[in-house]
């Protein structure tokens, strides 16, 4: 028997064996952008932007709520309870039980959450979207999680932020995850007619119900570097216009190009340009 023969069965067996991929999934991550195989380790140090051709994958929220605030406080804002499976939706699984791995999955009850905490010495009220739950899809409970957030931020009067991570509305709510659409646009309102700054962090991806309403209404638009964000898809856009889209289309760059977005930001520049944009935007004290 010769050493390919002898060891071939070997390397099989290590190869498909789940115990040993998961603790190399736990180890290493592949970036999507260059293949590069970056150390979990390295990658979290680096604010989970890849160190070999700079390309922004997409951030867990704990990194990111150390991101924003550092070692300063935060405190996470309790959201209302809502109904789980308000139409008992069932596709090829029941939602009940998607919400329940979701659940498990992530440790927390929904795809939205909230926390107040300091940014630049300016009290601000962040909210987060999770892609890692259902793809951050938008239900009732985001949409109820928005508007009690924004009711937060006019009571302890702080600044409104939010960073989007979302595939759009959630299809297992039906109409009722398109309600959500007004319902945070009413929030986004209570904001501005509080006098207090709105701002919006567009993260990969966005898109969907969500880009099509509280995610495209800040007084200021920012957008990480290379984030996908639009409504529909780019193969049924073709399939309607007839038309090839040009190189770019729907990335932050082309989208800051035309006038949908303010500024692009590097993810480690994200934090001092929030606080310069809130010694600018914040009411002054009276």
């Amino acid at each position: 028997m010769n050493w390919i023969s002898r060891n071939l069965p070997k390397i099989n067996w290590f190869e498909n064996d789940p115990k040993t991929q998961s603790k190399s999934a736990d180890l290493w991550q592949q970036c999507p952008a260059c293949s590069s195989g970056l150390f979990l380790k390295q990658l979290q140090n680096n604010a989970f932007v890849c160190p070999q051709c700079d390309h922004h994958l997409r951030m867990p929220v704990a990194e990111r709520l150390t991101l924003l605030f550092g070692d300063d406080p935060s405190t996470e804002i309790t959201l209302p309870t809502v109904p789980d499976d308000p139409l008992h939706f069932r596709d090829s699984k029941r939602y009940a039980d998607r919400l329940k791995d979701a659940r498990a999955k992530t440790r927390h009850r929904d795809a939205f959450r909230a926390f107040q905490g300091v940014i630049g010495s300016y009290p601000v009220v962040v909210g987060v979207m999770d892609f890692a739950f259902m793809g951050g899809s938008m239900g009732v409970a985001v949409g109820s999680g928005i508007l009690h957030a924004a009711k937060t931020a006019r009571e302890t009067q702080s600044a409104f932020i939010i960073l989007t991570a979302s595939g759009g509305a959630r299809m297992q709510e039906g109409i009722l995850s398109l309600m959500q659409l007004p319902r945070t646009v009413l929030a986004t309102n209570m904001i501005r007619d509080a006098g207090l700054p709105y701002i919006v962090v567009l993260t990969d991806p966005t898109t969907g119900g969500v880009s099509a309403s509280f995610a495209m209404l800040g007084d200021i638009q920012l957008a990480e570097p290379g984030s996908l964000i639009g409504f529909a898809g780019q193969r049924v856009i073709e399939q309607t216009v007839r038309e090839q889209l040009p190189e770019g289309f729907q990335r932050a760059e082309y989208l800051r190009d035309h006038g949908f977005v303010d500024r692009v930001v590097h993810r480690h520049q994200m934090v001092p340009e929030l606080g310069l944009l809130l010694s600018y935007l914040m009411p002054a004290s009276s």
